[in-house]
């Protein structure tokens, strides 16, 4: 998106260089990730850049406002309920289409977002290893508010170890080896020393947690980084565990399990912005809309697209129960223009902007980004099979 840095990128692009990129990857990591790393960056220029900026502050305006929970708690479903709730989402990820209007300028348009953490280290290791093996100008940013490789870990060190030791803190998942995302949890395991623990890992006395460590020592747990999809969960009921969610324990969420319920698809037509597409509740429907081509139907109950329909039909809303109406919105389309130039033809880019919110803080920060490039009719695997220059990147915004 900036000209000139296309042009000259893809001029000098090898695949012996594209190579040697996840070749870093897997070094720092010891993981080959399964999802296609696109074979460049995004460079985002600063029109973009500072409509992306406000359109987190419009949305943030939204979810710091008084009242917002009593919003939300709806979204706590029965069963559902997890003690220890903290003030606040610790973690916020915001999802644009980057589009292009009818006089032709780029705008962003809100996706999704979720209150729950992305994959904070992988893509700081991910920038790192386009810096090294790519020129990227030094200008351009894919870290924000002025945090530097250092200050940057530091702040994830302080949002997710907090006071607690390293050895007390763990990255919570359901069979993290087998997840797709598993290179971020061997990222953050490295850079600050905490563990990768299945949930079947953690014992429990009373209301106290520990796991085991290699020697069968019992290692006091303090505070759970959580990555697991509550949803999910619920369907594994093949899992041995001692550690209930619904249970009270001697524990801090970092990342308590209902903001992924508050912050979600649930929250798109709260909204007000230039920025998000008009969404609403299907239960707020009187009539069939006449101009029901240019909305998705989305189950808000659902994760990574699954139950998605894109193009509905009458049919299929009539089809939606009375009863869970409400579980379901419609929202206007967007559309994703093709303009990331690439070696055959052009690519379309979703932009995640990634926030922090530290204990104590008025606002939630953004800190850093992921982009994904897809050629195909949505963004993800499935729609980019046998394509290259598309999947997981990252941004280097010019502020």
């Amino acid at each position: 998106m900036i000209p000139h840095l296309r042009t000259a990128y893809n001029a000098a692009f090898t695949e012996e260089k594209y190579q040697a990129f996840l070749d870093e990857i897997y070094l720092a990591t010891n993981h080959r990730p399964p999802f296609h790393i696109a074979e460049t960056p995004v460079f985002v220029p600063k029109t973009l850049s500072s409509q992306l900026f406000r359109a987190c502050e419009d949305l943030v305006g939204t979810l710091c406002r008084p009242g917002f929970k009593a919003l939300s708690q709806e979204t706590i479903l029965p069963g559902c309920y997890v003690p220890g709730e903290t003030e606040h989402s610790t973690f916020l990820v915001i999802d644009f289409g980057i589009c292009v209007d009818a006089a032709g300028h780029i705008s962003p348009q809100l996706i999704e977002i979720q209150g729950f953490p992305s994959l904070f280290f992988y893509q700081d290791l991910c920038a790192r290893a386009y810096r090294k093996h790519f020129d990227i100008p030094e200008n351009l940013q894919h870290l924000f508010g002025g945090l530097t490789a250092e200050t940057y870990v530091e702040k994830m060190r302080r949002v997710i170890v907090g006071d607690s030791r390293p050895e007390n803190v763990v990255l919570l998942e359901v069979e993290p080896h087998k997840q797709n995302t598993q290179v971020d949890f061997w990222a953050t395991e490295r850079a600050l020393g905490i563990k990768v623990k299945c949930l079947t890992d953690l014992k429990t006395e009373g209301r106290d947690v520990f796991y085991l460590d290699e020697n069968g020592r019992k290692v006091p747990v303090e505070r759970i980084y959580n990555r697991v999809i509550f949803d999910e969960l619920q369907k594994r009921t093949d899992l041995h565990r001692e550690f209930f969610f619904e249970n009270e324990y001697n524990i801090q969420w970092v990342g308590h399990p209902h903001w992924f319920a508050r912050i979600s698809k649930h929250t798109l037509p709260l909204f007000d912005s230039e920025f998000v597409p008009k969404s609403f509740y299907v239960s707020e429907l009187s009539a069939v809309p006449d101009d029901l081509e240019r909305y998705v139907l989305k189950p808000l109950y659902s994760f990574s697209g699954q139950g998605v329909i894109i193009h509905p039909t009458a049919a299929d809303l009539e089809a939606i129960p009375e009863h869970v109406r409400k579980n379901f919105i419609l929202q206007q389309k967007v559309a994703y223009a093709p303009i990331i130039e690439t070696l055959d033809e052009p690519a379309k880019v979703e932009i995640r902007m990634m926030l922090a919110w530290e204990d104590g803080a008025a606002r939630p920060e953004v800190i850093t980004n992921l982009v994904r490039l897809s050629k195909g009719e949505m963004v993800g695997v499935r729609y980019n099979l046998g394509k290259t220059w598309v999947g997981g990147s990252v941004g280097f915004f010019e502020i």
